[in-house]
């Protein structure tokens, strides 16, 4: 169940889906950061987790994703008990997607996770975890040489990481999901990702941060699920000139998302890393409301720890 509710008349009036009302599925979609870099309490920055069968796999790992994990571990999700996360993909290698790379690193491992972390992501993960490592290597040393070492719990090489960088095509594959990576415009980053996720009940695309793009709308192509950044036009219209030539290059309008969607035909489409302009320009009802005047399919805003 969601953190939070979309009232009744927001709901009936906008037709958009909250996560009650959704089908039961086998495959949960668990929004566990929702937020931009703007410093929002109530908004971790940016990871979701899809769960199929028991297993968890991470979407990018922004600041605060290991505490949202364990809060959806107690809310009833077991798979994101933090110690059993072991695959993760990123998107693309802003600090707000992976602010959270140390903790999902070290943490699990110090109270437990047996076995190293697989990571996949584009060109420059593998750098940036080699750093990440050597920075807290003192850390590693201090756990496996002294009196943590005798822990039960404690596997001395689980703190490592399996880093993978991707190109477009099926980069995972099991018997519960397949995983195809596809590239998406995002300003003067070379390499951003989105990323269908194939389960036996679900097809799920998880679109990263991106400008309006025909790879979005071939990949979705009617799938059940499309989770897209978006930006409201109230609060951009509001916004300075700088802001306003940033968003433009780099992020999805409520009217270019609702073309998108419209053409992409998910069955719910969830918007998050929802950004309403500096400093309050904007509010969700405004962002409720463009959506509701621009789009005629199912949709709705997430929060963190809402669960499709």
């Amino acid at each position: 169940m969601p953190a939070r509710r979309i009232p009744v008349t927001l709901l009936i009036a906008a037709a958009v889906a909250s996560p009650a009302a959704q089908k039961p599925s086998g495959t949960q979609i668990v929004l566990l950061g929702t937020g931009t870099p703007a410093i929002e309490p109530d908004r971790s920055a940016a990871a979701t987790a899809i769960v199929v069968n028991g297993t968890a796999y991470l979407i990018d790992f922004g600041t605060g994703v290991v505490r949202r994990a364990k809060a959806a571990q107690l809310k009833g999700i077991d798979a994101l008990d933090p110690v059993r996360i072991s695959t993760a993909f990123v998107t693309h290698l802003h600090s707000d997607h992976t602010a959270g790379y140390p903790d999902l690193i070290f943490t699990p491992w110090v109270v437990g996770r047996k076995e190293p972390l697989t990571v996949y992501g584009p060109k420059g993960i593998r750098a940036m975890t080699g750093h990440v490592l050597e920075a807290w290597r003192e850390d590693v040393s201090v756990r496996n040489n002294g009196l943590e070492h005798n822990f039960p719990h404690h596997v001395p090489g689980a703190y490592k990481v399996n880093a993978h960088e991707i190109e477009p095509g099926v980069v995972f594959r099991n018997g519960d999901i397949t995983v195809k990576a596809f590239r998406v415009p995002h300003g003067e980053v070379e390499n951003a990702f989105g990323y269908r996720f194939e389960t036996p009940d679900r097809t799920i695309v998880i679109a990263g941060d991106t400008g309006p793009s025909s790879s979005v709308v071939e990949n979705c192509n009617g799938c059940d699920v499309l989770v897209h950044e978006v930006y409201t036009l109230t609060g951009f219209r509001k916004s300075t000139s700088q802001f306003q030539a940033y968003a433009v290059k780099y992020h999805t309008s409520t009217k270019e998302l609702a073309e998108l969607a419209s053409k992409a035909r998910p069955g719910l489409l969830i918007l998050h890393h929802q950004m309403y302009g500096r400093n309050g320009l904007s509010t969700e009802e405004d962002l409720l409301r463009e959506m509701r005047e621009l789009y005629n399919g199912r949709f709705v805003s997430g929060h963190d720890l809402d669960v499709y």
